[in-house]
């Protein structure tokens, strides 16, 4: 005999207050938000919020050795313990449920302790202190997939100020396949599988969450429909240990608020230990004397040189369409990419302290940062995308390969570059593009440190590039051209490939060193009137100096002074 039915026969069967019909539905009522371009305001109706309740007007139901059934409208308040057992929603698909569970604790041995069979939407408020617990199987009792501690057909809303603790070694943690909301809640969960789940979508107000899961932490997921499976968060705080990714939606992802505390396969100590795999594989480049470095070197004669598709996804935030930061705090520890998007990423805000992998901000398509302060302490490489626009925001990176990286639109650095003469050239894309219109960058890169598969543009902002002196590393490559015209470069790095800027409209002082500065030697620039233009310390030892600033004016003659030694030069 089905499972289903032979519970049946047991269930206890309840009907809430009133007359047990579905409440009139209101628009504050309606869910709206089954479309990515719903404006942020809809995303949560009246009736999310709410988890106010009165005694007299509920149900009571005190849990005992009997599955529950709940059949029809109607607001539940449920306590108590059942130790092998479940309860089961199976309403009308026009009725709304709402379950107050206060200090309830559930097993159920071999499927759901919450099954959401049926309704129009299922509100779960939370009072008190709540445990859900699987067995550690899950067995069919009808046509549905059931796989999660609190699985739900319908939509389902969560909110409350009380706590649940969810255990599930053979499944999900919380699943909706449909619309999954969450206003408020305390939630420590511990699953095999993903923590949280929506279909169509999942939006999160508030709430402090503790997630340990065997794959994605926080996932959205929708495979019929392109524009859903978004998510959606404005607030909470988070502390996800993921072996998948920390947070995924399989469409966009946009997140406005909340404290986040990710790590994901066990860190960045377990992604692919990567470095600028060129060096002292190719001579040549442009050295003293070449297009644009000066004309001399300075004489640092006594100084010394220093020297798979298969595999899961364990990113820290992930969406395959568009994936938008406008604030919030973010602590980001990650095996692969930290922030990673398909398509497009924006940042408009918040806090990030990274350590990857791989790269901290990859978009296949473009990357765009407009505000933020970013603190990348390890990286492959820091900004990549086809397309990067910096507009606004503090920078701090440190990469094993380039800092900034315009590359072909897949996960994996660009292949193109400079030939081994130092000029335009390489096997690559180079319809990549760097802008730098504001913000401030510092970057200590082992590779390149701004690596443009296409072009640069410099029109704004105070860019630092610190490289270092081996093999073919540069502080600027580009392979078709590299433009400044407003803004504050100071870059050092490798004199082997050494490119500058193919155009300018300000000053520009390129220099090849002649040898090698150690790391902390201090640069400075005076201009004729032995006023200081631009004073540096790099942190890296450094064979080339590539200087610019608004104030500096071509065919004008200013000193630079590294360590000791000094030396004039003209701006071009």
């Amino acid at each position: 005999m089905n499972r289903l039915i032979a519970l049946l026969l047991t269930l206890l069967l309840l009907a809430g207050c009133g007359s047990g019909t579905a409440p009139e539905t209101t628009p504050d009522e309606t869910q709206a938000g089954v479309s990515a371009e719903t404006d942020a305001a809809d995303r949560f109706t009246d009736r999310d919020y709410r988890t106010e309740y009165e005694i007299a007007e509920c149900e009571l139901i005190t849990l005992g050795s009997e599955d529950v059934l709940i059949n029809r409208a109607g607001s539940y308040l449920i306590q108590g313990t059942l130790a092998d057992g479940q309860i089961i929603v199976d309403a009308d698909k026009q009725e709304k449920v709402q379950l107050i569970l206060d200090g309830v604790s559930i097993t159920s041995a071999a499927s759901a302790p919450i099954y959401i069979r049926q309704a129009d939407k299922v509100f779960i408020t939370l009072v008190g202190e709540n445990v859900l617990t699987n067995g550690g199987s899950f067995e069919a009792i009808d046509e549905n997939n059931i796989d999660a501690v609190i699985f739900s057909k319908e939509d389902l809303t969560l909110n409350g100020t009380g706590s649940l603790a969810i255990s599930s070694p053979a499944g999900h943690g919380i699943v909706s396949k449909d619309e999954l909301t969450i206003t408020g809640g305390f939630y420590d969960i511990t699953c095999a599988s993903h923590g949280i789940s929506g279909k169509d979508n999942l939006c999160i107000a508030d709430g402090a969450f503790t997630i340990a899961a065997g794959k994605d932490g926080l996932h959205a997921e929708n495979n019929d429909d392109a524009t859903l499976g978004f998510g959606y968060i404005e607030g909470g705080t988070f502390t996800i240990s993921a072996e998948g990714d920390g947070l995924s939606a399989s469409s966009t992802l946009e997140i406005r608020g909340g404290a986040f505390d990710i790590t994901t396969g066990g860190g960045s100590e377990n992604g692919a230990k990567q470095a600028s795999g060129g060096w002292g594989q190719m001579g040549g480049g442009r050295g003293p004397g070449g297009p644009g470095m000066g004309g001399q070197g300075m004489g640092f004669g006594s100084m010394t040189e220093t020297e798979t598709e298969d595999s899961a996804s364990i990113k820290g935030i992930k969406a395959a369409s568009d994936l938008t930061i406008t604030g919030g705090s973010f602590t980001l520890n990650c095996a692969d990419d930290a922030v990673h998007s398909n398509t497009n990423v924006t940042i408009k805000g918040g806090d990030f302290t990274i350590a990857t992998g791989d790269d901290a901000f990859h978009a296949d398509d473009t990357l765009t940062v407009e505000g933020g302060a970013i603190s990348v302490s390890e990286s492959y490489e820091g900004l990549e995308g086809l397309h990067i626009l910096i507009a606004g925001g503090d920078i701090s990176l440190i990469s094993s390969d380039d800092g900034l990286n315009a590359a072909g639109g897949t996960d994996a650095s660009g292949m193109g570059g400079r030939d081994q003469f130092g000029g335009p050239g390489g096997m690559g894309n180079s319809d990549g593009t760097i802008v730098i219109s504001g913000g401030n960058i510092y970057m200590e890169a082992s590779g390149d440190g701004i690596d443009a598969n296409g072009t640069l543009e410099i029109t704004g902002g105070f860019t630092v590039v610190t490289g270092p002196t081996q093999g073919d590393t540069a502080t600027l490559d580009y392979d078709i051209s590299a433009t400044i015209s407003g803004g504050t470069f100071i870059g050092t790095g490798s004199s082997m490939m050494a490119q500058t800027f193919s155009d300018n409209t300000q000053g520009i002082i390129a220099v090849s060193l002649g040898g090698s500065a150690s790391a902390g030697t201090e640069l400075l620039l005076t201009d004729a009137a032995g006023e200081e233009v631009v004073r540096f310390t790099p942190n890296l030892s450094y064979a080339v100096v590539i200087l610019s600033t608004p104030d500096m004016v071509s065919g004008e003659t200013y000193t630079i002074t590294v360590g000791t030694a000094t030396a004039e030069f003209e701006a071009y």
